[in-house]
């Protein structure tokens, strides 16, 4: 069977956090969407996403092909269901589809596919799931949600291992919810595993002096600095490098915060650099519950939450010492610095701060010191991914022309 995963209409409502990938590929838990679904399938995936992003997730059709709606997490239950599906069938739980199965000849007809549900969709014969699972809708979900995803990644992913040997020179609470790869170094610190897993991947290294309580995963490469204190519900995705103190935190991986500082109910995308003291706020004096920017409605929006810090998009950066206020939206490729509380909406690709002003930051320098910041992690950014950037630039015109 061919499995391809498609963005419904969340994908708006997830940016800016969708700009550069399609929903699946965003981190939750342990694990992205995609890996969740590609493990319990035992089969790889393909993508129906926006046009621009096509070039480095492309689709891939077969004669028979299920559709799974890239915001749904899997689970065994789920999985079954969806390979039960007949030709022509889709699977839907309550106002959206969670997955069709479409034969080759009508799958050109369908660019993109939104919930609730589509023409293309009611097209099909409706089987109505009753298997309870996790959907992102809001970036905020990602945080709200993230302990209850990471449990489940935690059991996938460790079902019939067993754990590197912790070290004696570590204190340890819950030691059978604590899952260590082989070549990870854990050495003089804290867990305490009684409230929540702790997983740590292949080569990460956590190290003296590093507090931590679970649910956390610190994930492959990762690096915790001396003196680090992560809360959990915390993901700290791959080769990320960490200092200060995170709370209730899912950073997607290739980013850094490496110093003092405190980052809470937050969800920051890759290649991000958060200056020596950065700090968010996570919680309004008034006690109120947060607004947040939303990019379909084009103003400040409810959240339902009491506390949520600071969104931020793939390949910006703050300089030291920078405040940002509850509930702040950074776009893609923003370079922040300054003193005092920051806008609670950057645009993407802005440059300055809120005390002097924001200029907007030049796409070909923008690319250039992206090009060296994943140069230093021994990775290219391609032709390709410059591409995705420029298109990027060009889509949020408009936000900075009215904001800047």
């Amino acid at each position: 069977m061919n499995y391809i995963l498609f963005d419904d209409n969340t994908r708006n409502d997830l940016l800016p956090l969708t700009f550069v990938r399609p929903v699946a590929d965003i981190r939750f838990g342990i694990l992205t969407i995609r890996e969740k679904w590609e493990k319990l399938l035992n089969a790889k995936t393909s993508t129906m996403t926006e046009k621009y992003l096509n070039a480095k997730y492309p689709l891939i059709n077969a004669e028979n092909n299920i559709l799974i709606n890239g915001s749904v997490c899997p689970n065994k239950e789920l999985v079954k269901e969806i390979n039960a599906l007949k030709p022509d069938e889709s699977l839907v739980y309550g106002d959206y589809v969670i997955a069709m199965h479409v034969v080759e000849k009508n799958l050109p007809d369908m660019d993109t596919i939104d919930a609730p549900k589509t023409d293309e969709a009611e097209a099909l014969i409706e089987v109505e799931s009753k298997v309870p699972h996790l959907k992102i809708n809001f970036p905020w979900d990602i945080f709200r949600l993230n302990g209850e995803a990471l449990q489940a990644d935690f059991e996938l992913i460790t079902a019939g291992r067993k754990s590197a040997k912790i070290s004696e020179t570590n204190r340890v609470a819950g030691a059978e919810n604590i899952f260590i790869e082989e070549g990870a170094i854990v050495e003089f610190a804290t867990i305490n595993a009684q409230n929540g897993p702790v997983y740590i991947g292949k080569n990460a290294e956590i190290m003296e002096g590093v507090m931590m309580r679970g649910p956390v995963a610190v994930c492959e490469g990762a690096v915790l600095k001396m003196g680090a204190k992560i809360y959990g519900p915390t993901t700290i995705g791959p080769y990320c490098k960490i200092g200060g103190e995170l709370n209730t935190v899912v950073i997607f991986g290739n980013s850094n915060k490496s110093h003092e500082g405190f980052i809470g109910h937050a969800v920051i995308a890759e290649w991000c650099n958060l200056g020596a003291d950065t700090n968010n706020s996570n919680l309004k004096n008034t006690y109120d519950e947060v607004k947040l920017w939303s990019y379909p409605q084009e103003k400040f929006i409810p959240t339902g939450q009491q506390f949520c810090g600071l969104i931020m998009g793939d390949h910006s950066k703050c300089g030291i010492n920078t405040m940002f206020n509850t509930g702040t939206v950074v776009g893609v490729s923003a370079n922040i610095f300054g003193h005092g509380y920051q806008r609670n909406f950057v645009p993407s690709f802005s440059w300055g701060t809120s005390t002097v002003g924001y200029t907007t930051y030049d796409i070909k320098k923008a690319i250039e010191v992206a090009t060296l910041v994943m140069a230093r992690r021994d990775k290219q950014l391609d032709e390709t991914e410059a591409e995705i950037l420029k298109t990027v630039f060009q889509y949020t015109f408009t936000y900075r022309k009215k904001r800047l």
